[in-house]
């Protein structure tokens, strides 16, 4: 210990017995606390605790926060700390994350109290980013060591932490570098302090080769001092990052011991969008898509269709076999019906071929033809607006239309031996709900023409609403993300001519419209419409979507039928996606891969989940090797156990929750005759006692307050840098992708003025919805 730290240890001790503090759990006292299973947060607005925030909220595991700049904020002292409940010794918080060793540089009683706290009831401690000192284990970050910017390092996990919190990792943690001219990580690299007193030990966790020598430099490692066990993060994140999205779920198992409310999976599912239909074709030289209402004024619909062939079919089973991967198709049986009207025949062999195969994919209806479902579209100008009736009141499709469209889409399967969820629905362009800034509304005839036809979950666009929410009194959304592999592309050549429409400037042959919202991104030149979807979409895209993935994110992404036709674009971006998740992650944390049904009810559990916890309604504690938890009726229960774990029922016990990255998690309910949920831990893996530690020798253990001019938060980690464009969760951008967000204008069109052509996949007349039989059979609909 330094003679700074000795001297800050012996005020805080003397001011801690001068107040006459105490810690419920007296010293050498056997008798077992009560923890509750809540995390203390110490926030001083810095981005890494925000980070960890995050990912407490994300997982549904109860937190209180603490911010240091709050005047009115509570005292940390063992009465916040600690009390007695029925007799037992209770510590209310299972884990503290600190900004850094010790953020209290003006008030040592309070550092004092929580580590008096942390080894009185073994509880854990996250140093969620601080530099590399003898304070925390380290030696200083020098000969051998490193100070500076890690963008593009290589870490990986050591095998501590292989086969400790990090055991879902295969062992590669990289370092973003998105923009060579930002700074997005900074970072201190050392080894562990050597002569550390008897009892103590730092053990590196994730560690990176420290430049210049042989010698490997510790980034994260846990540091087990004076009763107490620190987790040592010296390096600066952010939420989104990867390397922290990668560490993120082992560094909550850590502060917990494994035991804890709420629980984080890898989730991708792929809905394939317009099947049986075909879409339109982006026009390389009008730079717009004939059919659509941002082409000019009196534009012909003469583009070449793009739809799916039976052999694409064929190729689309062998894919998803040799990838281990089950796409959902999202589709139109009336597109199947007006090819065969329109080729002159009695046999689509596209639809043929996927109905034999039919069990290889999930199936979601689409509706019968597409038509657009919301209000009735004017598109006379350009963006198209609502019909409007005498009174002024927006005329809507009515909901015969819509029933008849959702229930016309069953029967064709039905009749064709087609099984289909009948509970989970997609209209098109998710029409009928809310698209701003047209409708401010819903369709008032879509929830009860869900209703009728016993639709529990209705796709809705992420760009436009990310959250889940009600549509009526049956129905619930599950929104999906639009991915940048455009509807209106076969080819590869097309997407990298529209890719370049929408993301250069004016100035380099673009639309400039990447250009008007500060949020979103440009790319600085044109790609090579021949080699840049390979060598720049193709890793861009995978990267943004590989950020949901990993982000405990169930939001399926869609793309269209016309994308798995031609040049089948849309296979390069999953298996970059997959094989780099397969490449980070074990095989014990897979992807996991959902229907929508499924994904709308996990949706739908975490919402009364996280509003019963924010209400207060949910009291979750451990005692020795039971946990026990309540919430209110109704509410299901999730949480994250050792395996081995075992639910008591009123008569016996049965397994609980499933394997997933080396713990087992998953929702759970009381049994028969229970108001609450008990969870019995395996002898093996309930968190040991603490080691009888007397509070003098804890008080001692506290280091100087942390210098706020040693951590350095570059620039592009408290502002998010993405990944590029079309990565609007880091920007806030609108969203570009045709059929999505913000619409984008083909060449020579201009907003707010002016015709534009026909509305694409349906003609409005009288408030309903009529088929244009060459838009639904041939050119199709996003």
């Amino acid at each position: 210990m330094g003679r700074a730290t000795r001297r800050v240890a012996a005020c805080a001790a003397a001011v801690l017995l001068a107040s006459g503090l105490q810690i419920t759990l007296a010293h050498g006292d056997t008798t077992t606390p009560r923890i509750d299973l809540t995390v203390l947060v110490i926030d001083d607005g810095g981005p890494s605790v925000a980070a960890i925030t995050a990912e407490l909220k994300s997982q549904g595991t109860p937190y209180k926060v603490v911010t240091l700049s709050d005047p009115n904020r509570p005292v940390i002292n063992a009465a916040f700390l600690s009390d007695t409940i029925n007799g037992l010794p209770r510590g209310k918080y299972q884990g503290i994350v600190l900004p850094n060793e010790n953020p209290f540089a003006n008030s040592p009683a309070e550092m004092t109290a929580i580590a008096t706290y942390e080894a009185a009831f073994n509880v854990r401690q996250i140093d969620a980013y601080t530099f590399a000192s003898p304070a925390v284990g380290l030696n200083w970050a020098q000969n051998p060591g490193y100070i500076g910017t890690l963008d593009g390092f290589q870490a990986a996990t050591t095998t501590a932490g292989t086969s400790g919190p990090f055991g879902y990792l295969k062992g590669a943690v990289p370092f973003e570098d998105n923009d060579p001219n930002v700074s997005e990580s900074y970072g201190y690299l050392a080894t562990p302090l050597a002569g550390l007193p008897s009892g103590a030990s730092f053990t590196p966790l994730v560690d990176a080769p420290i430049p210049g020598g042989s010698s490997r430099g510790s980034l994260v490692g846990e540091y087990t001092h004076d009763g107490r066990k620190e987790l040592v993060v010296t390096f600066v994140y952010n939420q989104y990052q990867q390397q922290y999205r990668l560490l993120a779920r082992g560094m909550v198992d850590w502060i917990t011991q494994g035991v804890h409310l709420g629980y984080d999976r890898n989730y991708f599912a792929a809905h394939v969008d317009d099947v049986f239909l075909a879409d339109d074709r982006w026009s390389t030289t009008l730079k717009c898509t004939p059919g659509d209402v941002t082409c000019p004024p009196g534009t012909p619909d003469t583009g070449t269709p793009i739809r799916m062939t039976a052999a694409d079919a064929q190729y689309a089973k062998q894919w998803m076999a040799a990838n281990n991967f089950t796409l959902d198709m999202v589709f139109n049986g009336g597109g199947s019906e007006d090819w065969k009207a329109d080729n002159n025949t009695t046999v689509d062999p596209t639809a043929s071929q996927m109905i034999a195969d039919q069990n290889s994919y999930r199936w979601v209806n689409h509706t019968y033809t597409h038509p657009y479902l919301g209000c009735v579209q004017d598109v006379t100008v350009v963006p198209w607006r609502c019909t409007k009736d005498a009174t002024g009141n927006t005329v809507w499709v009515d909901q015969n239309t819509i029933q008849t469209q959702i229930k016309n889409n069953f029967d064709w399967a039905t009749k064709n031996g087609l099984k289909v969820d009948p509970q989970v629905l997609v209209t098109g362009e998710h029409s009928g709900l809310l698209t701003a800034p047209q409708e401010t509304s819903d369709n008032p005839y879509l929830a009860p023409a869900l209703a009728a036809n016993g639709i529990k979950f209705t796709g809705s666009d992420a760009s436009r609403e990310p959250a889940q929410r009600a549509v009526g009194s049956s129905t619930l959304t599950v929104p999906r993300y639009p991915m940048n592999v455009f509807y209106n592309a076969g080819k590869a050549s097309e997407e990298a001519d529209e890719y370049n429409w929408i993301y250069t400037s004016k100035a380099n042959g673009g639309s400039g419209i990447c250009e008007n919202n500060p949020s979103s991104t440009c790319m600085p030149k044109p790609l090579d419409v021949n080699t840049g979807f390979q060598s720049y979409i193709v890793p861009l895209e995978a990267r943004i979507d590989l950020g949901h993935v990993m982000n405990n994110d169930p939001r399926p992404h869609f793309i269209h039928q016309s994308n798995l036709s031609e040049d089948r674009i849309v296979y390069p971006v999953l298996e970059k996606i997959l094989g780099t998740y397969r490449s980070l992650y074990a095989d014990n944390a897979p992807v996991v891969n959902l229907g929508e049904r499924e994904i709308g009810q996990e949706f739908q559990k975490r919402g009364a989940w996280n509003a019963a916890v924010a209400a207060g309604q949910v009291t979750a504690y451990k005692i020795g090797n039971n946990v026990t938890v309540s919430a209110p009726a109704g509410v299901q229960i999730q949480a994250t156990m050792p395996t081995g774990t075992s639910q008591k029922l009123a008569i016996g016990s049965t397994a609980f929750g499933s394997a997933y990255a080396g713990t087992l998690s998953g929702w759970v309910a009381p049994g028969a005759l229970q108001s609450s949920v008990t969870l019995q831990l395996s002898s093996g893996a309930t968190p040991a006692a603490p080691a009888a530690v007397a509070p003098s020798v804890a008080a001692k253990s506290v280091p100087a307050p942390a210098p706020a001019d040693k951590k350095v938060v570059p620039q592009g980690v408290a502002t998010p840098v993405p990944a590029g464009p079309g990565d609007t969760t880091r920007t806030k951008a609108p969203v570009l992708v045709p059929g999505s967000g913000t619409p984008v204008p083909g060449k020579g069109v201009q907003l707010n003025g002016g015709a534009a052509g026909a509305a694409k996949s349906s003609v409005a007349s009288g408030g309903t919805a009529g088929l244009n039989k060459k838009q639904a059979g041939k050119p199709g609909a996003r």
